[in-house]
């Protein structure tokens, strides 16, 4: 089928994951730096945010630079994502996304999330209010299913989404009982953009270039969905991008590039949070400094240190001593 109008921009889209904790606007706004076509928010609690939350709250402000990013949003009750879905069009959202595809327990567990599987029917009806409800395009990102072959709906349950309106689906090729474990099965994603004329994103152990080449080769999807790789190497954005609009492969980041990659993040983190930035800016360390010689002992020191002044000091002092990380080399 020719594919309808995309919300998730043009073809092939390549999509940083909503993650929480990890996609806030610090790390988009770096990321799109590197070629992130389309950024998702942080999981947002509708619930929470309907009590007035101040954290849930704030991950509905996008700054002026902060677009396109989708507003994803979860919870088990269609009325109160109702609500949220109008109050996320009002912050300006590109679209809104519903998550029906989180496994964590205490989100799972609540009838929220990847819970909205186990009941096919009540998911399209709210998916319904919800399009019925906001102007802006909805989306739904998804698993294949929630656990055995016949509790796996996404084919059929894809035609009946596009049914009620929803303009885009994501499709994270596990069941929600994998997890994150075992490998991801692509054809689902390809059986499902074959039923449907509204695109659908892949996403599920896509972390390189290459990963996301081949994906769109067997699956004939609209785009693809980056998620836990980019913690470690959101370079390949720029990778992706170059390989899939000008066939070319480029040279990995340089340790210089990979050191000021940490410097800009860790001082966007701080201004977002205040001080306690330096400690979300950790869960980036092994990734990013692993490879490169000295890596291993300026993460003992960065992990160390309370301060982020002092976390910013020894990056920037890695960063001038080429006799211990030479800034020109390439680390793949």
């Amino acid at each position: 089928m020719a594919p309808a109008t995309s919300p998730y921009g043009d073809r092939p889209a390549v999509l940083l994951a909503p993650m929480e904790d990890v996609s806030d606007p610090p790390f988009r706004k770096v990321c799109r730096t590197l070629g992130a076509s389309l950024c998702f928010t942080e999981f947002v609690n509708v619930d929470s945010l309907l009590k007035g939350d101040v954290r849930s709250q704030r991950k509905l402000r996008l700054a002026p630079d902060d677009h396109p990013t989708a507003i994803q949003i979860y919870g088990a009750d269609p009325r109160t994502l109702r609500e949220a879905a109008i109050l996320a069009e009002q912050a300006g959202a590109a679209f809104i996304d519903i998550n029906c595809g989180c496994w964590v327990p205490r989100i799972a567990g609540r009838g929220a999330g990847a819970a909205w599987l186990r009941e096919p029917d009540r998911m399209v009806e709210m998916a319904a209010l919800i399009v019925q409800s906001v102007r802006l395009p909805v989306t739904v990102k998804t698993r294949i299913g929630w656990g055995l072959e016949e509790q796996m709906p996404i084919v059929d349950l894809a035609r009946r989404l596009e049914d009620v309106g929803v303009s885009g689906i994501t499709v994270h090729c596990r069941t929600a009982k994998m997890r994150h474990d075992g490998a991801a099965d692509w054809s689902w994603a390809a059986r499902t953009q074959a039923a449907v004329r509204i695109p659908v994103i892949c996403n599920g152990d896509i972390r390189t270039a290459e990963d996301c080449r081949r994906a769109l080769a067997q699956t004939g999807c609209a785009g693809v969905m980056i998620g836990r790789g980019v913690i470690s190497y959101p370079w390949v954005f720029r990778e992706a991008r170059a390989l899939l609009q000008r066939g070319e492969v480029v040279a990995p980041p340089t340790v210089d590039e990979r050191l000021a990659f940490l410097i800009t993040l860790l001082k966007e983190n701080v201004a977002w949070r205040g001080p306690d930035g330096v400690f979300c800016t950790r869960r980036h360390y092994a990734g990013m400094l692993g490879p490169i010689p000295g890596g291993e002992a300026l993460k003992a020191k960065l992990y160390a240190t309370k301060s982020w002044e002092r976390a910013l000091e020894l990056l920037e002092e890695a960063r001038a001593r080429p006799d211990v990380l030479p800034p020109e080399r390439a680390v793949a």
